[in-house]
């Protein structure tokens, strides 16, 4: 299975004109090591100024060529003008709106480079609504604070720490609060993306009393786990089992005829090998076997075969028996094919037609290996 993840994090703190913040820093370090856990190729830079924020765009834009998703997080001074919204560099010139405006990063440039990218999906995270002190120089209304609501491409979902033209003050512990409660739930196994978020708004908002609300606007096409647990587990199977591919069946493998059946489409196939598909013959094949089994099972139920449909609603019953190592390589496999294509990449739209039945598998402790979702 490969996830090709790229993420580039940005902090800045030290301001020359708008005082010192003490978390971006801290944030920035923190959330990058987060997203490295997550298998994600981060690049983290901290107290940009214009011209290295301008750089380190690029590297991304180079970088995100050969990804999957791309992810940007900024923690530092953020700030609207005109009704666009601009990152500001550690030298941002602020002693104007239009010399601010042209002496920082325009989130709408990122928006534009990750757009441009097709990656199927692309994530911006801001944590950038802090008061800035040069905006009361400018005279700005109340209205123009904070950062302003943005055009989401296909496929994109942007992060904002507080609600479009409302403000957040920086944290008071080690991190700031959004970034706080971006940290205790970005890692929570196989949690959807807006699910994570969510919880994130959740924690937020109960840490601050209710005078932080975090948004997100999004138009994200297929599904994001940052943690997908599964993941971590199919280097238990070879390669030839994760890409159809490389799979080759051998007719002497009663198993194999299983697979060549299940493949075929055909339910006047399909249902017969399902239905002598038995716990014994189960048991004389190997764990790899299992798992292209398991695949194959689940991708008939999807295409309505009744026996693997029926396999899956029966599946304890029907794998009484086996070894522990034998039935969770058949369930794997079922869980693989929800989420992975045949090429042993993440699907930009899980399978999810039977999904609900392999979920309430999770009541029996003995998958509890296989099964391990939190959402």
């Amino acid at each position: 299975m490969s996830r090709r993840l790229t993420a580039l994090v940005i902090g800045n703190a030290d301001y020359a004109d708008a005082g010192k913040l003490k978390n971006p820093g801290n944030d920035a370090t923190d959330i990058a090591a987060k997203l490295t856990e997550c298998g994600f190729t981060v690049a983290t830079h901290l107290n940009c100024s214009h011209q290295e924020m301008d750089q380190a765009l690029k590297d991304f834009k180079r970088a995100l060529k050969d990804s999957d998703v791309g992810l940007f997080f900024f923690a530092g001074h953020g700030m609207q003008v005109d009704g666009s919204n601009y990152l500001a560099a550690v030298d941002t010139d602020v002693s104007g709106e239009i010399e601010a405006k042209h002496s920082s990063l325009p989130l709408n440039q990122v928006i534009e480079v990750m757009e441009k990218a097709d990656n199927a999906s692309s994530i911006i995270i801001l944590d950038a609504c802090r008061n800035n002190p040069f905006e009361r120089a400018w005279e700005r209304s109340m209205s123009s604070r904070g950062l302003a609501p943005v055009y989401a491409p296909r496929g994109t979902m942007v992060a904002y720490a507080t609600s479009p033209g409302q403000i957040a003050s920086d944290g008071r512990g080690r991190n700031g609060a959004y970034t706080a409660a971006l940290l205790e739930h970005l890692a929570t196994p196989d949690c959807s993306v807006e699910s994570m978020f969510k919880r994130v708004r959740n924690t937020l908002s109960t840490a601050t009393g209710g005078k932080q609300i975090s948004w997100e606007h999004t138009s994200l096409a297929g599904d994001f786990f940052f943690n997908l647990s599964l993941g971590a587990r199919i280097d238990e199977y070879a390669d030839t089992s994760l890409r159809d591919s490389l799979f080759v069946i051998d007719d002497k493998k009663t198993s194999h005829g299983v697979i060549r059946a299940l493949k075929t489409h055909d339910w006047y196939q399909q249902n017969p090998a399902v239905e002598k598909f038995t716990a014994d013959l189960a048991g004389r094949a190997s764990s790899n076997s299992l798992f292209v089994v398991g695949r194959n099972i689940y991708q008939a139920a999807c295409g309505s075969s009744n026996a693997a449909t029926a396999y899956i609603a029966d599946f304890m019953s029907r794998t009484a028996g086996l070894k522990p190592e034998k039935r969770k390589a058949l369930l794997d496999g079922m869980l693989f094919e929800v989420f992975f294509d045949p090429d042993a990449r993440l699907r930009k739209e899980f399978k999810l037609q039977r999904f609900q039945e392999l979920f309430r598998l999770q009541q029996h402790a003995r998958l509890k290996s296989s099964v391990v979702f939190d959402c």
